[in-house]
């Protein structure tokens, strides 16, 4: 016997508010029966677990042991100032002089993730395998 991963559950205080950005990140529409002040709200990743945000007294304490790495379809810091503008706060800045590594940001409620190079970026970066 085995389990599937059916969702990936975000504590927070506003699930209405937190699935909004999440949508924007992902381009992944709310579904029309979520509704700010909804306790609790599911965004649809599509194939794999979804996202659901559900609401919860306490505030966020300490760094998350468990957090989401998001691969642009474009450049890693054209999504990095996309991210900013929606609202994604900087942690950390992994970025190497060769182009590789991650930057750290936060979403409006405190919880980290990681944004990956593009996988075009990865590509370009490989050596070449032809003479």
């Amino acid at each position: 016997m085995t389990s599937r991963v059916r969702h990936i559950t975000v504590d927070c205080a506003d699930p209405h508010a937190l699935a909004r950005f999440w949508s924007d990140v992902t381009g992944r529409p709310l579904s029309d029966d979520d509704n700010p002040g909804d306790p609790e709200v599911f965004l649809d990743l599509g194939a794999g677990p979804g996202l659901l945000f559900v609401r919860v007294p306490e505030p966020k304490a300490g760094k998350n042991r468990v957090h989401l790495d998001v691969q642009p379809d474009t450049t890693r810091d054209a999504e990095v100032d996309r991210l900013l503008h929606l609202g994604a706060r900087l942690e950390d800045d992994r970025r190497r002089p060769d182009g590789t590594g991650w930057v750290v940001l936060a979403d409006p409620e405190g919880n980290e993730f990681c944004v990956e190079r593009s996988a075009a970026e990865r590509s370009a970066a490989e050596p070449s395998t032809t003479a």
